[in-house]
């Protein structure tokens, strides 16, 4: 009858707004989309919370399997898909949400809070962010350059850039895809201190005067959680930083207005009288 698309915030199962709480509580099947992004809490947790049985769809769910698995069953049920965030941050959403309406299935959406609005915690102001970047994790046959150009368009405009850190989750290696064999590779998230190494190698291959020892940047690490962690400063700054665990984000910023200064003073890792 109905696909609820539910964004859960960024932490912890009582992220999620009454409303949210209501169709979950509703629905006849619950699904939690869990490649894209990471709660702060567990399955066992949401099902505590829920009172709710919930099915992990992974990638090959949601990108092969989805009309399948979940659309059939939202043309006579009431069907959730969780989202960490808020469910149009990703464009793998937006396309789940397009399948499904093309798919004549009714589709109610709850939006939630995500690190694109969220990352306002820093003081720069929302309304002075360029285009959102995707740092991927690089290998020794692939490193792709091409996102470090986009910062290049940022930076022209003196517009801040928000970084999304790669995640791989439920990942195969290649050796072992050329094998034919689905073995999956451990959780990595992207550090902060990683992806400022990446810059560098960006910076070191295109040449782009981007970047320098006096850039200045914001390190996120778990926005939303309890033990949230917001710091700026220079590339060597940062890197000395132990953000500790997932998920990180990192900021280069541009040029700022009076207000932004002050916010990355007080969130400055060499200032002493900061009080969270």
């Amino acid at each position: 009858m109905v696909l609820f698309l539910i964004g859960l915030g960024l932490y912890s199962e009582k992220d999620v707004s009454v409303r949210g709480l209501e169709l979950i509580k509703e629905s006849d099947f619950i699904y939690m989309e869990y490649y894209t992004s990471i709660l702060g809490v567990s399955k066992e947790c949401l099902e505590k919370f829920y009172g709710k049985e919930i099915i992990l769809a992974d990638r090959e769910m949601v990108e092969s399997e989805f009309e399948k698995e979940i659309l059939e069953k939202a043309k006579t049920k009431k069907v959730s898909l969780l989202v960490v965030g808020d469910p149009f941050s990703a464009t793998t959403h937006v396309d789940l949400y397009n399948r499904a309406l093309s798919d004549n299935v009714k589709v109610e959406v709850l939006n939630n809070a995500s690190i694109i609005n969220s990352c306002g915690i820093t003081g720069l102001s929302l309304y002075r962010f360029g285009e959102i970047i995707s740092i991927p994790y690089f290998t020794e046959k692939w490193k792709p350059f091409s996102f470090y150009e986009k910062i290049k368009k940022n930076t022209d405009m003196e517009l801040h850039t928000l970084m999304l850190l790669d995640i791989k989750v439920k990942e195969v290696s290649e050796e072992n895809l050329i094998k034919g064999k689905m073995i999956y590779e451990p959780p990595r998230f992207m550090k902060i201190s990683e992806a400022l190494s990446q810059l560098e190698l960006c910076e070191d291959n295109l040449k782009l005067n981007i970047i320098n020892k006096d850039t200045k940047f914001f390190g996120l690490a778990r926005v939303g959680a309890p033990d949230q962690l917001i710091l700026s400063g220079t590339i060597e700054e940062l890197k000395k930083v132990d953000f500790g665990g997932p998920l990180h984000s990192l900021i280069l910023v541009s040029k700022m207005h009076s207000i932004e200064k002050e916010m990355y003073e007080y969130y400055n890792v060499n200032n002493k009288t900061r009080s969270i």
